[in-house]
């Protein structure tokens, strides 16, 4: 019996495939799922980041006392706040190539997880917490100690992973994705010395001229670390883009981010109370210096 030839595809069925590979890469590569090895290997070096981002605060003595007495509110606040900032994150770096957003919840539920774990494990062990503390205090301190854990897990696809070479910005990356990486790198970095005693103490002791000072080196550090001086992950600039587009749009704006952000973290660790609004903005403009570290470095790392 003949067998008949197949008809050729129709122009339809080719722009569809031709969609598809332009879209997706290779046939099928969007959809794969990452074997249990490479999703065991991401949980590893999420807890690697975890306990990387938090050792230094748990085992800081400020942060034992605010798990303690900090004002519960604030704390599911600044909980909630994290969660939401993870889900970003989890877009950028989480434990797989995420492709839909229900996949980067996913994603930033097992980082926190990681954290929870991370802060139990690590306060039992130098023994801050024990069956004799009340539940109240318990859950506290590893609600505290898990939001820096949380966030150095999700980021530890990119610290600690291997080379990203290839990756891609997720679907939807834009101006509004640059400063949420802001945000995430400004809270992290200030988070982890806003409860400190230095910080009044600094925010008192400068003057106006060197509040001055401070900002102009945090944009310095903003735009130079960024666009700058070559590091790895550097922002390619448009070369039509002048400089001023991008130091005001970029590096200005992000900067009242990282003063923002700052401000909520003192207001969250119960910094602003009793303060009259000069020496809270002295200690907000000193926070903002090593916040604008974190920033310029999350943009080079995300």
């Amino acid at each position: 019996m003949l067998k008949m030839p197949k008809p050729p595809p129709s122009a339809q069925q080719t722009n569809s495939q031709e969609t598809d590979t332009q879209e997706n890469g290779s046939p099928g590569e969007a959809a794969r799922e990452p074997t249990d090895g490479e999703f065991w290997v991401g949980l590893a070096r999420a807890f690697a980041g975890a306990v990387l981002f938090s050792i230094s605060l748990m085992m800081t003595m400020e942060m034992w006392w605010l798990g303690f007495y900090m004002d519960r509110a604030r704390l599911a606040l600044f909980t909630g706040v994290n969660v939401l900032l993870l889900v970003g994150l989890a877009r950028y770096r989480g434990f797989r190539k995420n492709v839909t957003w229900l996949d980067s919840v996913i994603d930033a539920f097992v980082g926190y997880a990681v954290g929870v774990i991370t802060g139990v494990v690590v306060l039992a062990l130098i023994g801050q917490i024990s069956r004799g503390m009340s539940a109240d205090e318990i859950i506290g301190k590893v609600a505290l100690q898990a939001i820096a854990g949380s966030i150095g897990a999700l980021l530890a696809r990119g610290q600690l992973g291997g080379s990203t070479d290839g990756d891609t910005p997720p679907p939807g990356a834009n101006y509004g994705a640059e400063l949420f990486l802001t945000v995430a790198g400004a809270l992290l970095l200030a988070f982890t010395l806003a409860p400190t005693e230095e910080m009044i103490v600094i925010g008192y002791s400068v003057t106006s001229w060197h509040a001055i000072l401070m900002v102009l080196i945090s944009l310095m550090i903003m735009h130079t670390f960024v666009y700058m001086v070559d590091f790895h992950g550097q922002e390619q600039v448009d070369p039509d883009t002048s400089f001023w587009s991008l130091f005001l749009r970029y590096t200005v704006v992000g900067y009242v981010c990282v003063f923002l952000t700052s401000l909520y973290i003192l207001w969250t660790f119960g910094r602003a109370e009793g303060t009259t609004l000069p020496p809270l903005t002295m200690t907000a403009v000193v926070l903002s210096l090593p916040g604008a570290l974190g920033a310029a470095a999350a943009r080079l790392i995300l």
